[in-house]
């Protein structure tokens, strides 16, 4: 190499091209897809606290505001990392938790349920539309049926002027009347084609049921409509009065005044089937522990629940941890293939299971009184003892391979040194049964059997599959029988089955579960501990 060579810097290679993510002032792929799916969340969030508002659902128009202010401050933030993981999880537990139960709780201070579902207004309509006559010279006016938003409405020509309104919302002018007949178009809303209300049954009997207010006062009356072409103005024989909070029957002379309990109830103590929901305050408790046609039935629901929430634990554990001693012995043959054999029952679907079951157990054509008892028409789904005792027997079935696969794994994680031990210092299999094996394996399992109680305290899907609560209490009401527990019993209250509705009753109901639930948990977690010294 020469002087002159030495004397000249090297060249030095030009930086590496910035990766094409990394450009635009360092905004990458990253930040593009964040930008992205918060734009979906704001979407979203801004539908549900509209809608909220809309609705006047004033909580959650607040928890859905908040949620989503939340969300955009911490994810285009630096800081707060941690809640960037968290707020997801606190969120569904908020939503699907905290407030579910804390509106459970208000339904229970309220009497929501069959005839109270609406507020006052809605009351009052319903109670307008009974009796309802056609006003008395009322003209016949071209009627089109009209729709915006999903909800129907009609629109009417009078007096040379366009009028539109829907079940919500009186008759308003909307434009100037058609040179004749009905409206072809009508400004703000979609007109119905006729043939469409004529092809569609359900539609059909929307339109014959739909009435507009005239004005903002309901005893102006309301337009109906028998052909969805032409409609008149209809009164009820009803008259409300909202400065009195009457309704007057003009046809009996009978004067149904407001009451406190959500209803319209007359002198004689007639009432109109619709009221409204109010606040009842511990009404609905009180009736759980003072109502004689409630209560009798409740104490033998609540009874056979606990009955069947310990015996659905103790039964199960005590034959899965048999059957595990059994074949976690190394003399046992061919012992991974027994062990998928018994635990096959857990691998089916609780609700088939139940199913069949109820067809075996049946009195004149099942498999068990056929092939076990020789054909004795044994009536196990009717006989309320018998009933107990086989839906007791399919739970059984369905859950103890669960426990066996529980004691199978404590098992083989005690400590074989303790055991070898005990051995050498003379205990026997009986003695190292009681005093080590037993406590370890307490000490691992009794967590589950804690949270398995209180899965069989409400262990709805057997009940109701196998024989819907069945038999009947005689006299019970909401068809309460003897082997429902407190959560199908919660089922029926609440008229999701059919009958009549109490929603407030159910509620309440679910509340003292979920406190007895709570109560017994919190104290056998704490019974647990002791378990511990064997450690």
């Amino acid at each position: 190499m020469t002087a002159l060579e030495s004397t000249v810097a090297p060249e030095q290679a030009p930086p590496p091209a910035e990766p094409h993510a990394r450009r635009w002032s360092g905004l990458g792929w990253g930040f593009l897809v964040k930008l992205l799916i918060m734009g979906v969340v704001n979407a979203l969030g801004l539908m549900g606290i509209v809608a909220a508002f809309q609705a006047q659902s004033w909580l959650v128009f607040a928890i859905a505001l908040a949620l989503l202010i939340a969300a955009d401050v911490i994810y285009f933030t630096k800081r707060a990392l941690p809640l960037k993981y968290l707020l997801p999880g606190l969120s569904f537990l908020l939503v699907f938790q905290v407030f579910i139960f804390l509106y459970t709780g208000y339904i229970a201070f309220t009497n929501y349920g069959a005839g109270h579902v609406g507020s006052q207004d809605q009351a009052v309509a319903a109670a307008l539309a009974q009796g309802e006559r056609r006003v008395e010279g009322a003209p016949t006016l071209p009627l089109t049926v009209v729709e915006r938003g999903g909800e129907l409405g009609f629109a009417v020509v009078q007096d040379g002027e366009l009028l539109a309104g829907t079940a919500d919302e009186p008759l308003s002018v909307v434009g100037a009347a058609p040179a004749s007949g009905a409206a072809t178009e009508v400004p703000g809303f979609t007109v119905v084609p006729r043939n469409d209300i004529i092809g569609d049954q359900a539609t059909q009997q929307a339109v014959v049921d739909l009435r507009v207010p005239v004005s903002d006062d309901p005893n102006d009356g309301s337009i109906r409509t028998r052909d969805g072409s032409s409609g008149s103005v209809y009164l009820s024989t009803m008259t409300w009065d909202a400065q009195a909070q009457t309704i007057t029957d003009s046809a009996t002379g009978l004067v149904y005044s407001a009451s406190p309990t959500g209803n319209f109830v007359a002198e004689d103590g007639t009432a109109l089937p619709t009221g409204w929901v109010v606040n009842v305050g511990f009404d609905n408790f009180v009736q759980l522990f003072t109502n004689p046609d409630i209560v009798q039935p409740l104490l033998l629901v609540s009874g056979w629940t606990f009955v069947w929430a310990i015996l659905s634990v103790l039964i199960p554990f005590a034959m899965g941890l048999v059957f595990a001693l059994i074949f976690n012995d190394p003399r046992v043959r061919g012992r991974k293939v027994l062990r998928t054999l018994f635990i096959l029952p857990y691998a089916f679907p609780a609700f088939m299971s139940a199913l069949l079951f109820r067809g075996m157990f049946n009195a004149e054509f099942g498999v068990i009184n056929e092939f076990f008892f020789g054909g004795a028409n044994i009536d196990w789904l009717g006989d309320p003892w018998l009933a107990r005792g086989a839906v007791l027997f399919v739970n059984v079935w369905l859950t103890y391979p669960y426990y066996f696969l529980v004691c199978t794994g404590a098992l083989q994680a005690l400590p074989q040194d303790a055991l070898e031990a005990a051995s050498i210092d003379g205990a026997g299999r009986f003695r190292q049964l009681r005093a080590i094996i037993l406590p370890l394996v307490l000490v691992s399992t009794a967590p589950l059997l804690i949270s398995s109680f209180a899965f069989s305290f409400n262990n709805f899907t057997i009940i109701y599959m196998f024989n819907n609560g069945g038999p009947s209490i005689p006299g019970a009401p909401y068809a309460l029988g003897y082997t429902d527990i407190l959560i199908s019993a919660i089922y029926d209250i609440s008229g999701v089955s059919g009958g009549a509705a109490d929603y407030g009753l159910a509620s309440a109901l679910s509340i003292l579960v979920f406190i007895v639930v709570g109560v017994i948990s919190a104290l056998a977690f704490r019974q647990t501990k002791k378990l511990e010294e064997y450690q």
